[in-house]
């Protein structure tokens, strides 16, 4: 036999290498996991699902509250203590100082949105594989959320200087993408099977004022980077198109018709923060609450579906009972649907430090939340009990074969109310379903599928 008729077996092929990751804090902390991920996965690399069988650990971190900082520390030391490689990115890789201290061990340490110097540092870890068989990624990257639902980030950082907030520092000043590169991310959001597309930033509503507005090429037209026109084009998808972290900017009324016309979910997210006016001048946050109750009223007027969602700060330095009794008054006359709370945490590095405010007590802020979230309960309990009898669209995230889990419009992944569906064929994640409402308590809805 010659030798060209000999066939040599193919070299057998290294098992790529494997990376665990731990993603804290927020969504937008979510997106740059995903771009991390996307990018790791694109050059060949796999994801673990233990620290213990990974080559390298990832750890994303939160740095916003000390209670964020402490959670951020435990992942890090968990991941130290299973693995011995850990990196470290995020919002609190701005303190290189206080995580090394803690652990000197780790392998590098970058701050918030720092993709490149993370990528380099797991190649320094274990080298990528350029393997063209294992490098595929599908085209709209790699996703951490359900399939049927992804986060949509429009800009990075923040021009505002709120007294409380460290945000600006740590990731730095407001830049929007071009609304042609937004655009085609979310057609192939669309295109992998996306139903829902939830928009996010720092501040949604300045978004394309760092850009003054400019025009990028998106199929056969240009399209601003102005909020109303970047709301306009996602609106015409036919996707459900969530507004996240809007600042009660003017220009903000604009985007109420297409809620109400369809194309834009009536469901507005925006952090009032408080309703005192000495509160919010301290701070530093829109201070007239009247005006603001007219623009919430004018809203309704314009979309009478619409779903307002709001976070306060309960203990800010300086607050008073008097203040909190005008928050809890304001807040009845406002009917806010969905609402979250915070107890105060001074933040290192924030204004409101250094402003000479009496500090509230820890057990009277916690006795403030409380009272809070119980008023609010109520009037949550009120505005739900309305919805019995009627029907709703809902979207399901959590399937079954007569008992499945899902959100109306007006209902955020995570953070806002569930309905709970009885259905008498089987739905799968992603289905979008009319449901009748047949009761309800102080956070979700119950009904039958029709």
């Amino acid at each position: 036999m010659s030798d060209t008729s000999r066939t040599s077996a193919a070299p057998p092929r290294k098992p790529a290498p494997r990376i665990s990751f731990v993603s804290l804090g927020c969504p937008k902390a979510l997106v740059d996991s995903e771009r991390i991920i996307t990018r790791l996965r694109a050059e060949g690399y796999e994801l673990a699902k233990t620290h213990a069988g990974a080559d390298a650990v990832i750890v994303n971190t939160c740095g916003f509250l000390d209670s964020a900082k402490a959670e951020s520390l435990a992942a890090i030391g968990a991941a130290l203590e299973a693995n011995g490689k850990v990196i470290v990115t995020g919002c609190m890789g701005a303190e290189e100082g206080t995580i090394r201290a803690a652990f000197p061990d780790v392998l590098s340490i970058t701050g918030p949105q720092a993709y490149e110097s993370t990528v380099a540092a797991v190649h320094a870890a274990i080298a990528p594989p350029h393997d063209p068989f294992v490098d595929l990624v599908p085209a709209q990257g790699i996703k951490l959320t359900p399939r049927h639902y992804a986060y949509l980030k429009i800009s990075e950082g923040c021009n505002n200087r709120c007294s409380f907030c460290i945000i600006p520092r740590l990731r730095g000043k407001l830049v929007s993408r071009p609304a042609a590169e937004i655009l085609h991310e979310a057609e192939k959001l669309a295109a992998a099977g996306v139903k829902e597309i939830l928009v996010i930033s720092q501040d949604t509503g300045a978004y394309g004022r760092d850009l003054s507005y400019a025009e990028s090429a998106f199929g056969d037209r240009g399209v601003r980077a102005k909020f109303i026109d970047l709301m306009r084009e996602l609106g015409g998808l036919g996707l459900w198109v969530r507004l996240h972290y809007v600042y009660p900017y003017p220009h903000i009324d604009e985007v109420l018709p297409l809620m109400a016309e369809g194309r834009i979910l009536p469901y507005l997210d925006v952090p009032f923060q408080h309703a005192s006016p000495r509160v919010l001048r301290a701070m530093r946050r829109p201070g007239d609450q009247e005006k603001t109750l007219e623009r919430i009223k004018s809203w309704r007027k314009a979309c009478p579906d619409l779903t307002l969602r709001s976070t306060f700060i309960l203990g800010f330095p300086g607050e008073t009972e008097d203040d909190v009794e005008f928050l809890l008054a304001w807040l009845e006359e406002a009917r806010l649907d969905r609402v979250g709370a915070f107890r105060y945490e001074p933040v290192e590095g924030a204004a409101a430090n250094d402003m000479g405010l009496p500090a509230v007590p820890p057990e009277v802020r916690e006795s403030r939340y409380r009272r809070f979230m119980r008023h609010q309960q109520a009037i949550s309990a009120r505005l739900l009990k309305d919805k019995v009898g009627r029907h709703a669209q809902v979207i399901i995230d959590r399937p079954g074969a007569h008992a499945a889990e899902g959100r109306t419009k007006g209902d955020a992944p995570e953070i806002d109310g569930k309905v709970k569906v009885t259905s008498r064929r089987p739905l799968r994640a992603g289905d979008i379903v009319s449901v009748k409402i047949e009761r309800s308590d102080s956070y979700d809805l119950f009904g039958t599928a029709a």
